[in-house]
Formats: C-alpha cells, sequence, structure tokens
C-alpha cells in the first residue's frame, strides 16, 4: 500500500471536521509547496542530482529551514538509492513520508497538553505582542469550556495598553472570570490573585496571560521568571505547561522568537497562530526539528473551533491533499 493511501486511512480514522480544517487551513502552503513539488517532477524524467537541488530550493522556500532540509535531503537521497526509484512521480510519496518522520521522530515529547486529572492546571502564555496570544488564550478557554471544565483567565500583562480589556472582552465571550489589576502592576501580584482566586472557585484550568515586549530582552526575561516562581511556589508542580505563542506568517523570524524564549524559560509547547495565512508553513518542521519542541495548537482559520490540536498525519495530509486524492481517483 502507497504511503498516501495508508495517510488517507489514518487521517479519515479521525473526524471529517478535523481533516477539512487542516486541508482547508494549509490551502495556501500546498497551492505553493505541491504546485512546485508537482511542477519539478513533471519537468524531471528521472532523480538525479539537479533535481534534488531545486527541492532543496522548494523546501528552504517553504520555511521548512536549513538544518531541517539538509537532513530531509540527505535521507531522501538514501531512501531513493535503497527503493531504486528512478521514477521523479514516485519521490513525493517518499517526501510526504519522511515528514511525518521528522516530526514524529524529534524525540518523544507529546503534542497532548499536560492537564491535571486533580487539582488545578495551571498554562502560562508567552511571546512577543501582535502574534495572537490573547485571542489564543480566548480560544481555548472557549474550547476547555465546550469540554464542560471550569476556567479562570488571568490577565498577567498589565504592561500593554488594551491587554487587560482584550482579555475581558475574550472573558465575557466566552463566559469565564478574569481577574485582573489595574495597567502598569505587578503581573506576578495577578498571578498571585488569580491562582487564590481559581482555588477558591475550584477552577480546572486557570490559563495566564503574560507581557510581551522585546525591546528589553533582559527585563522581559526577568519579569517572566519571577511570574513562574510565584506560580511554583502556589501550585506545586505548576507551570503545567508553558507555549509559546508564533505568529506562522513571520517565518523564520518566529524561528528566532522561539530561540530566545527556549533559552529564557521553559518553553514545553508551541502554539503556531495564522498558519492559514501563509503560504510557508514549512516553518511547523523547522520549530520541531530544529527546537525539539512540539508545536501542540496551530490556528488554522478565525473562527473560535478554528484552533485545532496538532497533529502531524493531518498536517502532512494537508499538505499533499490533491495527491491523496488524485491517487485514490487513479
Amino acid at each position: 500500500m502507497s504511503f498516501f493511501k495508508k495517510l488517507k486511512e489514518k487521517v479519515t480514522q479521525q473526524t471529517d471536521a478535523v481533516t477539512e480544517k487542516f486541508k482547508d487551513g494549509l490551502t495556501k502552503t500546498r497551492d505553493n509547496f505541491s504546485g512546485k513539488v508537482n511542477d519539478l517532477v513533471a519537468r524531471y524524467r528521472k532523480v538525479d542530482e539537479d533535481f534534488f537541488e531545486e527541492l532543496e530550493e522548494i523546501l528552504i522556500q517553504a520555511d521548512v529551514g536549513f538544518e531541517t532540509v539538509m537532513d530531509l535531503i540527505e535521507e531522501l537521497k538514501m531512501e531513493v538509492k535503497r527503493k531504486n526509484i528512478q521514477d521523479p512521480a514516485e519521490v513525493q510519496g517518499v517526501i510526504s513520508e519522511k515528514l511525518v518522520e521528522i516530526y514524529e521522530g524529534a524525540d518523544e515529547a507529546s503534542t497532548e497538553l499536560n492537564i491535571q486529572a486533580e487539582g488545578l492546571t495551571v498554562l502560562l502564555f508567552v511571546g512577543v505582542n501582535g502574534v495572537g496570544k490573547t485571542t489564543t488564550i480566548g480560544k481555548l478557554a472557549h474550547k476547555f469550556k465546550s469540554e464542560g471544565k471550569k476556567v479562570v483567565l488571568a490577565a498577567g500583562d498589565t504592561f500593554r495598553a488594551g491587554a487587560i480589556e482584550q482579555l475581558e472582552v475574550w472573558g465575557e465571550r466566552v463566559g469565564v472570570d478574569v481577574i485582573k489589576q489595574g495597567a502598569g502592576s505587578d503581573p506576578a501580584a495577578v498571578m498571585f490573585d488569580a491562582i487564590q482566586a481559581a482555588k477558591s472557585r475550584e477552577a480546572d484550568i486557570l490559563i495566564c496571560d503574560t507581557a510581551g515586549r522585546l525591546q528589553n530582552k533582559v527585563n522581559l526575561m526577568k519579569e517572566l521568571e519571577k511570574v513562574k516562581r510565584v506560580i511554583e511556589r502556589e501550585v506545586p508542580g505548576a507551570p503545567h505547561e508553558v507555549l509559546l505563542v508564533l505568529d506562522a506568517t513571520t517565518g523564520q523570524n518566529a524561528l528566532i522568537q522561539a530561540k530566545t524564549f527556549k533559552e529564557a524559560t521553559n518553553v514545553s509547547g508551541i502554539v503556531l497562530t495564522k498558519l492559514d495565512g501563509t503560504a510557508k508553513g514549512g516553518i511547523v518542521l523547522a520549530i520541531r526539528n530544529e527546537l525539539g519542541i512540539p508545536v501542540k495548537f496551530v490556528g488554522l482559520g478565525e473562527k473560535m473551533d478554528d484552533l485545532q490540536e496538532f497533529n502531524a498525519e493531518q498536517y502532512v495530509y494537508g499538505l499533499f491533499a490533491d495527491l491523496v486524492e488524485k491517487e485514490e481517483l487513479d
């Protein structure tokens, strides 16, 4: 059975709605990436060094990341040699197979959130301003509430004008409490209040917003460390997740941000927003392969339920959906 047929079987075991979201959300990347790969395959009669050089360029343009591309090309060459593949069309299935392997083989880190079976789960959100952090918190609060969990939000971004109000709007929209203080107040004090409120209200999940200024990196990182210390003191073992929000449309810049935050705080997962708005969705692989941090959620649209748990097979299906469906028709 071909890889595409196996891929189709795996994704259809999940809900059709999720499969469609990944397919629709990755349209721009698919049109860009798969379109170029199709064109490459059509122009070559054999798999040679020139073929691989052009493929390398396509992958780099899709923001897969230089290191990841080099690894991938090396593995493809070995696989092509091992299977004695002559026809360039056969390489497409091998590419998609290797993309899944790169993602899932980076290490055993789970893409699932570390939600506590009992007691309070604390999720700490970090990231620069403008990446969609507050919107992501609101959408995640909606997801948890629809699952029957009691959620409290902490307005820890006290520096940015409008950040507290923005979180309050989401709180009202979703129907969850927001714990806040005045603008300019100490974020660590907000976290302390939020934890006490979450405990007294017997909440299941506390989602904490934080400041995102990178103009003064040292101050920002010190602030995050202080916030984290307060959380650790009040809830042993917390925060249970430190989720870094990155904007997929910024491409390699997102990778630089991830490296900066990884140095300062123990990032356990990535939320990649606006994946539907970029033609360079290969950044998912670069983050996973070069940083070893799992992407836990991706933003695939504007709607409340368009924040989806990341799934490597669904992602690769979204990249190659046209080819998967073409093979079904053949």
